[in-house]
């Protein structure tokens, strides 16, 4: 059996100038400076906690509660206003019914998201039936610790060695490595190529055609 882990934000998803967008009014209604886009693409696929405090660059736990609290209900409110904007990238949706028609593999999710947004999603597009583990960190610490990758192998059955996280920022890479997993980066998504390859990815795609061979590359 593989168990092919994938990211959200930025793998399955294109959400980079929703969050960005969000991000910066979350801050501007609290008077704060926004963040720019990049500021932002940095962090994302952090737990949105985690990532609001880098971002802030304070520990001031009520500071970073009432930002995420903010960044939330904003979100909440640009979807009901535009449902389209949280797409799937061009050939992820191929990508995934392949993989599920062959029966030693099994797919999960491992993200930053909360599990509600994960089920919304997946939902939307309907492939929450794709996936037989959902990995958040509702229940998990943030990315890049190891926990989502080993709860997936706990809740499967999987090996680590059998195990493949495939991500677009080193979060994923360094969580995987972390797990004693396999890694492929995707070039499409918010973290530069060459910082995947450094933080652990062992192959690198740049369309989701090329997902199948890279995922038997990293197991051999």
């Amino acid at each position: 059996m593989r168990l092919i882990m994938f990211d959200m934000d930025g793998t399955l998803i294109d959400t980079q100038a929703l969050i960005a967008e969000n991000a910066a009014a979350a801050f501007q209604s609290m008077g704060l400076p926004p963040p720019t886009p990049a500021e932002v693409r940095s962090i994302i696929g952090l737990s949105l906690p985690v990532a609001m405090g880098r971002l802030l660059k304070t520990d001031d736990v009520d500071l970073v509660e009432a930002v995420v609290g903010q960044y939330r209900s904003l979100y909440r409110t640009s979807l009901e206003q535009d449902v389209d904007r949280e797409p799937l990238y061009p050939g992820a949706r191929d990508a995934l019914e392949r993989l599920k028609l062959q029966p030693e593999i099994i797919l999960g999710v491992a993200t930053g998201k909360g599990l509600n947004g994960v089920v919304r999603i997946l939902g939307n597009h309907g492939i929450a039936g794709h996936f037989v583990t959902l990995q958040t960190p509702d229940h998990n610490p943030s990315k890049p610790h190891p926990g989502m990758l080993l709860r997936a192998m706990a809740e499967t059955g999987a090996e680590p060695t059998s195990t493949v996280m495939v991500g677009d920022t080193t979060y994923d890479m360094e969580l995987a490595r972390a797990a004693g997993c396999r890694a492929v980066g995707v070039t499409w998504g918010y973290h530069p190529a060459e910082d995947l390859l450094r933080a652990g990815a062992g192959a690198l795609i740049h369309d989701y055609s090329e997902l199948d061979a890279a995922i038997v590359r990293v197991l051999e």
